[in-house]
């Protein structure tokens, strides 16, 4: 499911993201394991480029890659707006082609558990093997398994603003360790509010089957680390941080 009008509303609902800890994971990330003395890297599921564009700011070279087109015209126009140079291009993670000789790629705020199809999750770590050079690094995180089948299930969040209300459903699915996002926006016009609905899907697997997926592709697999923290996951993270090098 692609994000539709959610896009409009996506930056004030991640104002508080930890967007600073993504992109001081990066920079550890290359500074303790990058082979390659290059920093030309993709943003997989780059949303609307925040970190992309923090990163070009830095002196990274970024391209950033998105299966939705509303995403990627914010983007466009936040890195525009910026001063920097980002290109950013419509495709899914699972057929990402044009790319070559990559320094790093990385797939952060859970976006890879957006492909709830096992046989997707092994061609975007094929795709991405194929447009890295050798050395380069993949970084991502996803939800873990104990976050998908209880912090997640039947949960539901809400907020209140005078310009923008949301209510988050969430739905257990027939996959394992998976869930369905019923989201609904209530957005000021005026005297009124106008609703939207959205459907969103994601499904997360075990750590030691990423691990298998990752080194089928050709990756060495460095650390898996939880809840930006340097630690293992326990059973209760929610969160897990690959870092992967390709052999």
């Amino acid at each position: 499911m692609t994000y539709g009008r959610f896009a409009d509303w996506y930056d004030a609902l991640m104002a508080e993201a930890p967007y600073d800890a993504w992109q001081s994971f990066v920079e550890r990330a290359f500074a303790q394991y990058a082979k390659r003395p290059g920093r030309r890297v993709i943003d997989i599921g780059c949303g609307t480029g925040e970190l992309a564009i923090r990163l070009a700011k830095a002196g990274w070279q970024v391209s950033g890659v998105d299966v939705s087109e509303h995403m990627l015209a914010v983007a466009q126009a936040k890195a525009e707006a910026a001063g920097v140079e980002v290109l950013f291009f419509e495709q899914n993670m699972a057929e990402l082609d044009g790319f070559s000789d990559l320094d790093g790629a990385f797939m952060f705020c859970d976006a890879l558990n957006y492909l709830t199809d096992e046989e997707d999750v092994k061609r975007t770590f094929a795709a991405v093997s194929r447009a890295l050079g050798g050395g380069g690094l993949l970084l991502f995180d996803v939800h873990s398994v104990y976050k998908m089948d209880v912090l997640f299930r039947d949960a539901v969040f809400a907020d209140q603003d005078d310009d923008l209300s949301y209510i988050w459903t969430c739905h257990p699915l027939d996959w394992p360790h998976s869930v369905g996002h019923e989201l609904t926006f209530f957005v000021r016009r005026g005297e009124w509010y106008e609703r939207y609905d959205e459907w969103h899907e994601q499904r997360t697997f075990e750590r030691a089957v990423y691990e298998r997926w990752l080194d089928s592709a050709g990756f060495e697999v460095l650390e898996v680390t939880a809840d930006f923290t340097d630690a293992p996951p326990t059973e209760t993270a929610e969160r897990l941080f690959f870092v992967a090098r390709k052999r």
